[in-house]
């Protein structure tokens, strides 16, 4: 059997859900819950998430995160 997709599952990859660290202030992206207080939308991938986004903490780049297991 197949693996079981929620109705608002837009996503068919089942990839897990990633967080991303701020490697200046330690804030973290969370792509399940992305950051709508910038537009970013719930379940926004890290690599959809615009070049020009900024820490909402610390204002470092996207280049200053890193991958982190939680």
């Amino acid at each position: 059997m197949g693996q079981w997709c929620p109705r608002y599952c837009h996503d068919l990859d089942m990839d897990a859900m990633k967080k991303y660290m701020c490697l200046i202030c330690g804030w973290i992206y969370d792509e399940e819950k992305g950051w709508p207080e910038d537009g970013i939308v719930p379940g926004t991938r890290w690599e959809d998430v615009p070049s020009s986004w900024i820490c909402p903490e610390c204002g470092a780049g996207k280049e200053d995160f890193e991958m982190v297991e939680i």
